[in-house]
């Protein structure tokens, strides 16, 4: 996939949520394979000027951490345009606007979601980033505000004009926030909108076959993951095999879901420290545990993570716990598996994953 002057070589993106995307997770997902350009948590633009520590932090990165995308929000076109051009000078690959955001800290200030609802002043915006940058600007969108003020189709037409190198759409409106079905048509109604440029799909991609069925019945170029690949960090690797073979490549094992999940804190710890990152990986943990099947000693556990070395015993303790939920071969018996991962989409009919088996992070993006 081509966005402006940047060579991709997936069209499978990794979107940001608030709170989770951070250096650690990208590398673990990175390591598994099937992703290239992952988008950092939305960063202020004007915070990143002022050097404050939160958004240095949102934006750190290393040599494997590539391709970057950094998410910018704010309302000032020469506060945008200067944060993107420090951005630039720092390596970073492309900037990515929210213009999708609906928490009201965000919106308040002409940010996210509130950038749908004066087209010219954002479009005016985007153009003054565009003229400054040599490296790609892309948006990412909401359907619009409501039910009542779906712009995204005349959104990404301005945004287009002014320069875009392509448009990340989230298939349901501000007012849904993470509920309802998510809109197909109304990201359909985006691709046929625009000339030239990519439009890339999200929102419900929870397994190859969503990914796959958002391509096919939007005709979007590219598909981006959030919740889908902190549920399962190995959907790019996956969806990438099954839409090359229509395979779907096996399940993890257990085993390699632990090795995984020790790497990821791993990572944690090493740009985090200790400390914060056990802190951090009480709310990480129990995300992993969704797909161990009977886990209930871990998640009282995991919850008061102070140190590796605790994280180490908690691991031997569980594991000894979950022996009498295991068959002779050493496999979870029948009624002991987990639930298996729903589907976004059926072949026949779309449908929502179910909320309690892809539930929303605690957090920031809670309300997204």
């Amino acid at each position: 996939m081509q966005l402006g002057n940047l060579s991709l070589q997936s069209n499978l993106f990794l979107s940001p949520l608030a709170g989770y995307t951070n250096l650690p997770f990208r590398l673990t997902v990175r390591e598994l394979g099937g992703l290239d350009l992952a988008t950092t948590d939305l960063v202020n633009a004007r915070s990143l000027l002022e050097n404050n520590r939160k958004a240095l932090e949102l934006i750190r990165t290393c040599r494997e951490d590539t391709p970057l995308a950094v998410q910018l929000f704010g309302a000032v076109p020469e506060e945008m345009r200067d944060a993107a051009l420090y951005l630039q000078d720092q390596g970073v690959a492309s900037i990515d606007i929210n213009m999708g955001c609906p928490v009201r800290k965000v919106v308040k200030v002409g940010g996210g979601s509130a950038m749908m609802t004066e087209l010219s002043k954002t479009a005016h915006l985007v153009q003054t980033m565009v003229d400054a940058l040599r490296i790609p600007v892309t948006a990412k969108m909401r359907l619009g505000w409501d039910e009542r003020n779906l712009t995204a189709p005349d959104l990404a037409r301005a945004l287009e004009d002014a320069g875009v190198a392509a448009v990340f759409v989230h298939g349901r409106t501000r007012e849904q926030g993470f509920s309802g079905v998510v809109n197909l048509e109304g990201i359909a109604k985006v691709v046929q909108a625009v000339k030239e440029i990519p439009v890339i799909g999200n929102g419900d991609v929870t397994t190859p076959q969503a990914a796959r069925h958002m391509l096919e019945h939007t005709g979007c170029h590219g598909v981006s993951v959030g919740r889908g690949a902190f549920y399962n960090p190995w959907i790019f690797k996956h969806t990438r095999s099954f839409l090359a073979t229509g395979e779907l490549p096996a399940e993890p094992s257990f085993d390699e879901r632990l090795e995984v999940m020790r790497r990821h804190l791993s990572l944690m710890i090493e740009v985090f420290g200790e400390a914060k990152a056990c802190m951090m990986f009480r709310k990480v943990g129990p995300w992993y545990a969704k797909r161990f099947g009977p886990a209930n000693r871990f998640n009282k556990r995991i919850v008061h993570l102070n140190s590796r070395e605790q994280f180490e015993q908690i691991m031997e303790d569980y594991l000894r716990w979950r022996e009498p939920f295991l068959d002779e071969h050493g496999e979870l018996k029948p009624q002991y598996q987990p639930d298996a991962l729903h589907p976004s989409f059926m072949e026949d009919q779309p449908a929502v994953a179910r909320r309690e088996h892809i539930p929303v992070p605690k957090g920031p993006v809670e309300v997204w």
